[in-house]
């Protein structure tokens, strides 16, 4: 599925730093505002452990992961709603994507240049916030004044348009994002063509120092305690030791872990959340030739999974055999599932689960 993650922040924040880690692409990484101009794209895997678990019972050579894909953006700064820096191109490439990933420094290093002179999490988070709702204003206001224009003249449901974007415009102008403002289905749809900055999810990415790993530090606190106040996710990673780990070999790398207490990379957490925080939820196919794990939203049915693999198999659905993978590792193979009566046939209706394991029926 063609949904991305916008990794945005100030500059020198560490966005290319985990960017590269994530992706291993080498994108520019330097102690200069605007080190990234033209956006970097990466699609990652999801790291799943369950893929592993599937494999031991239905052993075959490949396993393909969920991916996402991550956009690292140009640095921003005070005033680019009014085309400061990069700012205009800055929030024409978070307009492309479907979700935001905000890194915040939470790291001190005096040889690390912040381009506000000192580390404080809450000011950068503002910056970056009233800019994405600057520009949601000026937006909101071309919409409105066309709104009201055609409602001096115009239908019942003319003066309604304009009375709810005159609600959204307060609500924003009042310093709240846009995606908490209590839409009805209707008014989501009236507003989707705009392509408001603070509708998208939002992800907070504590960039922490090496010292700092796993638990964060007074400045990871603060932004987790602005993320409860604003219904975010907060993830904590530490760029430096990310971007070591991504240049070692298996064992190096497990040793590195083990050193810092982790059983695991913490950008793992972060790709993980990243993917949730698009709505997005994994099935599983499993077979002689691949073990995959397939992307579908959130309330996804069965045929609409089918139609991920192929249109033929959404079109021809005919029914989905799902178990679970609990049933795989408490009967051992498909057969002993099905003969348990485990093996469910599923219509139409059925709404796919996280983890789900299948083979669809269809008509060619």
């Amino acid at each position: 599925m063609a949904l991305s993650v916008g990794i945005v922040g100030l500059p020198n924040v560490g966005k290319s730093t985990i960017f590269n880690a994530i992706t291993s692409a080498g994108a520019e990484s330097a102690n200069y505002p605007f080190c990234t101009i033209e956006p970097n794209v990466g699609i990652v895997g999801v790291p799943d452990e369950r893929l592993q678990r599937i494999q031991k019972y239905i052993p075959c050579p490949n396993i393909i992961p969920a991916t996402v894909e991550f956009v690292d953006i140009a640095g921003l700064v005070k005033g680019a709603s009014k085309g400061e820096g990069l700012g205009n191109q800055f929030l024409s490439n978070i307009r492309e994507t479907n979700a935001i990933m905000h890194v915040v420094r939470c790291f001190d290093d005096e040889n690390v240049v912040h381009v506000d002179g000192n580390v404080n999490p809450l000011r950068d988070i503002e910056v970056i916030e009233m800019e994405l709702a600057f520009a949601d204003l000026a937006t909101l206001e071309r919409r409105l004044k066309r709104a009201a224009a055609q409602a001096r003249t115009g239908a019942k449901e003319d003066k309604a348009e304009a009375a709810f974007i005159q609600r959204l415009y307060d609500h924003v102008e009042s310093g709240n994002p846009a995606r908490t403002f209590p839409f009805t289905d209707d008014e989501l749809e009236i507003i989707e063509d705009s392509h408001l900055l603070t509708i998208k999810p939002i992800l907070y990415c504590c960039n922490i120092g090496e010292d700092d790993v796993p638990d964060g530090n007074a400045h990871s606190e603060v932004v987790a305690a602005h993320a409860a106040k604003v219904g975010a996710e907060v993830v904590l990673v530490s760029g430096a030791i990310e971007s070591e780990l991504s240049a070692l070999d298996a064992s190096e790398r497990e040793e590195m872990l083990a050193a810092y207490g982790l059983t695991e990379p913490t950008l793992n957490n972060l790709i993980r959340s990243a993917y949730k925080l698009l709505g997005l939820q994994s099935y599983f196919t499993a077979g002689e030739k691949e073990i995959r794990a397939w992307t579908i939203p959130i309330g996804a049915t069965a045929p609409q999974a089918a139609g991920v693999i192929h249109t033929d198999f959404a079109r021809g659905f005919i029914r989905a055999n799902v178990y679970t993978l609990d049933d795989l590792e408490t009967y051992k193979t498909e057969a002993a599932i099905r003969s348990a009566g485990k093996l469910r046939a599923e219509g139409k209706e059925y709404v796919m689960k996280d983890g789900d394991i299948v083979h669809f029926l269809f008509n060619v």
